[in-house]
């Protein structure tokens, strides 16, 4: 039992953990913290459990009484530890990697440490005013122009969510804020377009504004998986043609799939030409524009209403935090400000209280790991990191192409890699998918590595992201020298 829970005199110990047992535990943790991030390449990537092994270790009730530190630091590696996928690893090479730096986790300490909740200026002015400075400074980095106004929010599905009811806002004439959606014989079905790629959380954004599946169009791909602004364009006319109204356009920089980049400039040529709202997904994809010879994957976004970006992602801060950028932050107030009494300060006419842009009321000091990370390996080294990320996946599609058995099945315009094994004589497409689902699950089961997957089309695709910030060449050797061998014997 904790000693600290009761008093000598037997009536409850109130008040906080004491500041030097924190302290002690404070060093022991960044400690074991730092051991962690030094030896991390020595511990499996992908956990060797079941469903249900980590939730069979917890005792299904809570305790009545405090417990040592010690005992949940050792359950930490007893309980929490062998069910871990180490997204920080320098072989995870799934999904879109989030590998926060050391400079990002001492700021989530601190943020945690401060606790403060920035919803208005006044609750919290250092986070308010860190945000709009970091923004800025992102912005910059980004090479987007001064028109844009940023703010943060926990992940590019929230941030797209609050892009698309900003567009729904701009349909000034409907009045939806104050009249709603439903019961309404005036209201036309809304349509939001994007590529057949994008990613999942724009339909998720359709659904949870009330414009229903029906409310999106898939719009069809090149050879090189980007949307075709003809398509669109014969989409667009067609539902004009039929009382459909379109109101927004969500173009990719970099889909989840493949990171296809979608023709930006024509696309927003179109959304002006239509009057209609483009908001640009480039949540892992625009942070290749801190490299200087790649600022052109954000080419046209300048004609974009609004743009995602996730500093999580590929800028080695730790998770959460995503960022949009919009020219037309009136139309998030005018869609979400919403001031109680209790909120109101007396300097609400001179300062910008970020509540009334998004529907989270509380607001963590985010912008604090944007100021540490930043600063500590400037734009520069930033830069240096992606673009080596950039050659070593280039480096790695070359050696898939010279190889006899295996193809590639994408272009690779950043740092992902879609392959798939094909041994000459196999060509039948559903042993092909099965094969690579096999060889996917070898490889992550082996605990050396970890991959995603995706389809294009009816084909299995086996994905290899370079973008951890652990991750060097001598990493992704070690996975292709896995590869080979897993597929040898299967």
């Amino acid at each position: 039992m904790n000693d600290q829970s009761m008093a000598p005199e037997g009536t409850p110990k109130l008040g906080d953990m004491p500041a030097e047992e924190f302290r002690k535990y404070g060093h022991t943790l960044v400690d074991r913290m730092a051991d962690f991030l030094k030896d991390i390449d020595n511990y499996p990537v992908f956990p060797a459990v079941r469903p249900g092994d980590v939730r069979g270790m917890l005792p299904t009730a809570p305790p009545q009484s405090g417990e040592s530190m010690e005992d949940i630091l050792s359950d930490v590696d007893r309980v929490v530890m062998p069910g871990m996928a180490h997204w920080s690893h320098p072989r995870f090479m799934a999904y879109f990697n989030s590998s926060g730096s050391a400079p990002g986790i001492l700021a989530e300490v601190l943020c945690a440490t401060f606790n403060a909740n920035g919803m208005v200026w006044q609750s919290c002015p250092s986070a308010t005013e860190v945000e709009q400075v970091m923004l800025g400074w992102l912005r910059q980095m980004l090479g987007l122009p001064e028109k844009y106004w940023g703010i943060i929010y926990d992940t590019a599905s929230v941030s797209t969510l609050h892009a698309l009811a900003a567009a729904r806002e701009h349909l000034s004439d409907l009045h939806i804020r104050d009249r709603g959606m439903t019961g309404r014989t005036d209201l036309p079905r809304l349509r939001v377009y994007a590529s057949e790629y994008v990613h999942s959380s724009v339909d998720k954004a359709v659904i949870a504004l009330g414009f229903g599946i029906e409310g999106i169009r898939k719009i069809s791909v090149d050879q090189s998986f980007q949307m075709i602004p003809a398509a669109l364009a014969e989409a667009i006319n067609e539902d004009r043609r039929n009382g459909v109204r379109p109101f927004c356009v969500v173009a990719t920089v970099g889909t989840t799939s493949c990171t296809s980049i979608d023709p930006v400039r024509e696309i927003a040529a179109l959304c002006g030409r239509e009057g209609i709202w483009l908001h640009i997904d480039a949540a892992h994809g625009g942070a290749a524009a801190l490299v200087p010879e790649y600022r052109y994957v954000l080419d046209g976004c300048e004609l974009a209403d609004s743009i995602v970006v996730n500093p999580h992602k590929w800028m080695f801060v730790p998770m959460d935090l995503s960022v949009l950028f919009t020219r037309k932050p009136e139309m998030l107030r005018r869609a979400f400000s919403l001031v109680p009494e209790y909120l109101r300060t007396p300097h609400d006419e001179v300062v910008e209280n970020y509540m009334d842009y998004g529907i989270p009321l509380g607001r963590r000091f985010r912008a604090l790991k944007l100021w540490f990370v930043f600063r500590y390996f400037g734009t520069e080294g930033l830069a240096n990191r992606i673009r080596e990320h950039i050659r070593v996946a280039n480096e790695f599609a070359v050696w898939i192409d010279a190889h006899r058995e295996f193809e590639r099945l994408a272009p690779v315009p950043l740092s992902t890699v879609l392959f798939r094994a094909h041994p000459s004589g196999t060509d039948d497409e559903e042993t092909l998918n099965a094969l690579n689902e096999r060889l996917m699950k070898a490889v992550n089961e082996s605990g050396r590595a970890f991959l995603s997957h995706t389809r294009l089309g009816n084909r299995y695709a086996i994905r290899l992201v370079v973008s951890g910030l652990r991750t060097l060449e001598p990493h992704v050797q070690e996975v292709w020298k896995l590869l080979q061998q897993q597929l040898s014997l299967l």
